[in-house]
């Protein structure tokens, strides 16, 4: 069974946040394009090391070995065909090794299939097949040094090559990801196996002894040690690297999976706790921004008013602070799911019984916050997910209190300044675009009737190729009826949009409690449950997310 999850990919919102100032510049906002669902969190006893580089090394290592893998499989494989067609098979030792190199052929393409699926293999089970990897190769390299070096000393010249030995610490240094200490021990065994071998055939062949100098012995261990010392740092280096990256990563507590959102004022981030395994959202200002004494009381703001508000429909903040290079941050639940954007971009409109359905949690949501003196003031398809939680489908969740302003403001510092105009022109009241009077909840029911009617036609009441047409025409058009664009939508449910769009605030619903109330009397508002939103969810396997 699929499930929904977010999707990854950052895309701009189909109605940018937008503050002209009176030189008419935009100034930085930080855009959120959603959140998404990662690996299901685990539950586990604390390590000594990081927990977060501990499943980063298990990662990691699955993905080394698979690549290590498949090119020593392609490599023995091309050279098994040159071995079977110059080996002499008539004697025993030449049939032993053309099976031998059989056998490393067979384990090697055995170890690649295994690692190449998709599940995840803990570290109890990817270093024995480390050690099968390399120990195979490693033995027959060992069967082929014995029999070459019998081979040239019955000859009468000695000849015992250790490039292959180079190779193989060589690459055990590059793509396995190790501690200093099992490095060096895995790294010092192969480099002492041709060592040892050289010096029991002295001992048990007397050609052998007798056409071995010492300056062959010096040079082959004087080769072997400085490979083995060189492979030995490199993994220390590496591994460093891997480890300074990872730090660079983290915030606080909270490991950066992938980005998932960008503007001018900060990013945000897919992140994971370190200890609970629990996934969550960071979002950051960037250090360059964080001197700017308006940016960081507006930052600020958004966190203490979000944080303030408890609501189900509501975006949770978990966690709020600075790091030590200045960079701020705040922490917000993880939302598995899409904005109510993708959702019309994907689908296209909705049915009036969902719009309905969605709508009145949006406005349970903007009910604890309008009791609070709250306005939202940026109410738009691209801030209003759509998630699952706790089993449920279809829970609506309202994002983004970045131009939250109590209907009293307290703040010391003058956070929007005079004749600035915050929102989203494609979805900003009338009022809110003329910037004639202050707004208050009327202007967020003006949004959310902009959103119910984009909801309902997949486009928003008016467009334009330029910010400033579209807040005229929100002052001074007429809105085009919702059912002329889609004759499907209800006239009882079109009538709730349009006195929500009416242009005096007076005109509108007084608050969204009679909203809500309006969207409950429609014949449509009992068309829509939690069962049918699940089956929904369940039957669109496009919505989940590529891993």
């Amino acid at each position: 069974m699929n499930e929904p999850t977010g999707s990854l990919t950052p895309r701009s919102d189909l109605a940018p946040t937008l503050e002209l100032t009176p030189g008419g510049g935009p100034p930085d906002s930080l855009e959120r394009n959603g959140h998404a669902e990662g690996v299901k969190p685990r539950v586990g006893f604390a390590e000594r090391t990081p927990p977060g580089l501990t499943r980063e090394t298990e990662q990691l290592l699955q993905r080394r070995l698979r690549l290590a893998a498949l090119l020593m499989f392609f490599g023995f494989l091309a050279f098994l065909v040159k071995h079977l067609t110059e080996v002499d098979l008539s004697t025993g030792a030449g049939r032993f090794l053309a099976a031998f190199h059989v056998v490393v052929v067979v384990v090697l393409g055995v170890l690649s299939g295994a690692l190449c699926r998709r599940c995840e293999l803990s570290e109890r089970w990817l270093r024995p097949a480390e050690l099968l990897m390399f120990g195979t190769p490693a033995a027959f390299f060992l069967a082929v040094q014995y029999y070459s070096t019998l081979e040239c000393c019955a000859r009468g010249f000695f000849d015992f090559r250790g490039e292959t030995w180079l190779l193989l610490i060589f690459t055990y240094a590059l793509f396995i990801p190790n501690t200093l200490r099992r490095a060096a021990v895995v790294i010092a065994v192969m480099a002492l196996a041709p060592l040892v071998l050289l010096g029991v055939m002295i001992w048990l062949h007397a050609p052998v002894a007798e056409l071995t100098t010492r300056d062959d012995a010096v040079w082959l261990g004087l080769m072997l040690t400085v490979a083995a010392v060189t492979g030995v740092f490199g993994v220390d280096t590496i591994g460093s690297l891997r480890r300074e990256a990872f730090e660079a990563r983290q915030i606080g507590q909270y490991r950066l999976v992938r980005r998932i959102g960008a503007g001018g004022m900060g990013e945000v981030h897919l992140a994971e706790h370190l200890l609970l395994k629990r996934p969550c959202v960071v979002k950051l200002i960037r250090p360059d921004k964080a001197g700017d004494e308006t940016v960081l009381a507006r930052f600020q703001r958004e966190v203490q008013a979000t944080a303030r508000l408890s609501h189900w429909n509501t975006v949770e903040i978990f966690d709020y602070g600075r790091t030590e290079d200045g960079t701020f941050y705040y922490v917000m639940e993880y939302l598995p799911g899409m904005s109510l954007r993708e959702l019309v971009d994907r689908y296209g409109p909705l049915p009036a019984g969902r719009v309905i359905y969605l709508l009145r949690q949006a406005c349970d949501a903007l009910r604890e916050a309008h009791a609070m003196g709250l306005i939202h003031r940026d109410i738009k398809p691209g801030n209003i997910f759509v998630a699952r939680r706790g089993g449920i489908y279809d829970v609506v969740k309202l994002l983004d209190f970045g131009l939250v302003k109590p209907v009293k403001d307290e703040q010391p510092v003058e956070l929007t300044g005079a004749g600035v105009v915050a929102g989203s022109p494609l979805f900003m009241s009338p009022e809110q675009a003329s910037g004639d009077s202050e707004a208050d909840a009327r202007s967020d029911i003006y949004s959310m009737g902009a959103v119910a009617y984009f909801l309902l036609t997949g486009r928003p009441p008016f467009e334009g190729d330029k910010p400033v047409k579209v807040m005229a025409a929100h002052i001074h058009q007429p809105v085009r009826r919702p059912s002329e664009i889609c004759p499907d939508v209800p006239a009882d449910l079109e009538a709730v949009v349009l006195r929500c769009l009416a242009k005096s605030p007076a005109e509108r619903y007084p608050d969204v409690i009679a909203l809500d109330e309006a969207l409950a009397a429609c014949e449509a508002a009992g068309q829509w449950s939690r069962q049918q939103a699940a089956r929904w969810w369940r039957r669109e396997p496009q919505c989940t997310a590529p891993a």
